[in-house]
């Protein structure tokens, strides 16, 4: 099976922390002074490079203290639904853990915020498609959500060490998709580690397969297609899948917050 046909990775649950869950679309409450630099994104060139590459790479979304301390949460398995090793299941090398309900506030905090304006471009996306559009809520779409039978949150940790690497795929857990999702790096490249670049791959009808590789430093986030986005044709618009991966990581480890919207089934 090659990289191109890797299947979209699920969430397999490996273990099971002990204590029940918090009833689907109950959050905890969440400060918006705890992530100040949501505010200053901007937000219109932001939706350019959606438009232009399917891949928007931001300002610093989190201090080096937040970075650290979501960081150091990888280890504690109370906080996690599940774990998967990515060797297993032939994902690539390294694992990745999905936060159990309640989610930690400041990840709770960055689903709140940064959805509604990332509602608006996924709404003229579904326009551009012919295709239903999202609410202007997070709330209101972890309820959809868990009207189709997605209800288990899909935020997650990703670490890597030497030789770790992530093949191409898509996060898709569920027929209701949010075509936006966000990636946080929480190391430092090229101290904390080497290698790990992002990659993107843009398969597009009739034409060769078109790379991007991203470098974000600490606490800048990538926003990018979960997997397809609209791109203008001569016929007017056409949809256009992603991909996206890691590039293998040399030395060092090398840790990514998820910001996926949607729930898993």
């Amino acid at each position: 099976m090659s990289a191109y046909e890797t299947p979209q990775l699920p969430g397999i649950v490996e273990e099971e922390p002990p204590g029940a869950p918090c009833p689907p679309g109950v959050s905890p409450p969440f400060s918006e002074g705890a992530i100040p630099a949501l505010r200053g994104l901007d937000w219109a060139t932001l939706s350019d490079e959606l438009d232009t590459e399917g891949v928007a790479l931001t300002s610093p979304l989190l201090t080096a203290e937040q970075c650290a301390a979501l960081r150091e949460r990888f280890d504690d398995p109370t906080l996690f639904r599940s774990t998967v090793t990515m060797a297993r299941h032939r994902f690539g090398e390294g694992r990745y853990r999905y936060f159990a309900h309640p989610l930690p506030e400041l990840v709770q905090g960055l689903r709140q915020q940064l959805y509604p304006p990332l509602a608006r471009v996924a709404n003229v996306w579904a326009e551009r498609l012919g295709e239903p559009g999202f609410p202007s809520s997070h709330g209101e779409l972890v309820a959809a959500c868990a009207a189709a039978g997605q209800q288990r949150p899909t935020p997650l940790l990703l670490q890597y060490e030497r030789g770790g690497y992530n093949c191409l795929h898509q996060d898709v857990y569920g027929e209701l998709t949010f075509p936006l999702q966000v990636a946080i790096m929480l190391d430092r490249p090229d101290e904390d580690f080497t290698g790990g670049e992002s990659v993107f791959v843009e398969q597009r009808p009739r034409a060769q397969s078109r790379p991007i590789v991203k470098r974000p430093q600490q606490g800048q986030g990538l926003i990018f297609a979960v997997s397809n986005r609209p791109v203008r044709s001569v016929r007017g618009w056409s949809r256009v899948m992603l991909r996206h991966g890691v590039s293998a990581v040399h030395s060092g480890r090398r840790h990514v917050l998820g910001v996926i919207f949607h729930d898993a089934r």
